[in-house]
């Protein structure tokens, strides 16, 4: 298996992205899977190496990435070591970052002999399943889209009008802790200001109600973080998706970081092996 990990794709006046491909040569070509992490999350986070793996031997090309204004560097791409970047970050930076990715994967001729730009699939943890969702409506060249425990609401979550959201637009600058880190992580009012402007946009059930590509929805039942009646709504918004709950799955699907063991947790592989045979499944979009 090919494994190139922390590359960089850079571009000017834009903060770099760090990124890892995943894929066992042949010199045929391969399915392309693009990974998308969470708030607060990153490429390598707990078992996401082992999920790259998975796909890599099912036959796929697998590429995950930090979004750039994560709190990685190129230095340090696990963590959060630059939290005035992580303040920065809003809905637009990601979609950017992931528009930036899809157009060096459909032009980077390093992989053209393994890589089928014709057949790119998106797959993303939490937050990043309403980006996914968004970019796989509004860009031609993605074939199929995968939530895992994917939001479906941005603005609720917000908290428009509460005393925490009326603080944050007086002072500028609201922080949330990062629970295992410890860290204050901060978000500058720019972030929601950002998803006002674009709320058309950035609103997960119109993009839904738009889909006309397979949608895969995976949901763990006893989630946390985003609740089951999230992935229900989404699914009712876009009854052609298909959804499947893994009973007893939490936010991670049973994974934690660090994760040392060489084997997926139960629940995160049947969310890989539903995931990779919906991706291999030739049935079309009704």
């Amino acid at each position: 298996m090919i494994i190139r990990k922390n590359e960089v794709l850079s571009a000017e006046g834009k903060k770099p992205i760090v990124y890892d491909v995943y894929y066992n040569a042949s010199k045929l070509i391969k399915p392309i899977v693009i990974f998308c992490h969470g708030y607060k999350g990153f490429k390598d986070w707990g078992a996401w190496n082992l999920v790259a793996e998975t796909f890599a031997d099912a036959g796929f090309f697998f590429l995950k990435f930090n979004f750039s204004h994560n709190g990685g560097t190129i230095e340090q791409p696990i963590d959060f070591p630059d939290l005035e970047a992580f303040a920065k970050n809003n809905f637009s930076l990601e979609m950017d970052d992931l528009d930036r990715v899809l157009n060096f994967l459909t032009s980077e001729t390093s992989y053209q002999t393994e890589t089928d730009v014709s057949n790119i699939n998106l797959i993303a943890h939490s937050r990043g399943g309403g980006i996914v969702l968004i970019k796989a409506v509004e860009d031609e060249r993605i074939s199929k889209v995968v939530t895992w425990a994917g939001v479906s609401d941005f603005k609720a979550r917000f908290q428009e009008g509460s005393p925490a959201f009326n603080a944050w637009q007086e002072t500028g600058i609201t922080h949330v802790e990062n629970g295992r880190t410890k860290q204050q992580m901060p978000h500058n009012i720019q972030f929601y200001n950002d998803f006002k402007v674009n709320e058309d946009r950035f609103t997960i059930k119109q993009a839904l109600q738009k889909l006309k590509k397979p949608h895969l929805i995976l949901q763990g039942s006893e989630d946390p973080n985003v609740v089951l009646k999230e992935a229900q709504a989404m699914h009712d918004w876009n009854p052609k998706s298909r959804l499947e709950i893994i009973e007893g799955g939490d936010h991670v699907f049973g994974a934690s970081h660090p994760w040392e063991s060489k084997t997926l947790p139960s629940d995160l592989k049947k969310a890989t092996d539903l995931t990779i045979e919906f991706l291999k499944s030739t049935v079309a979009y009704q």
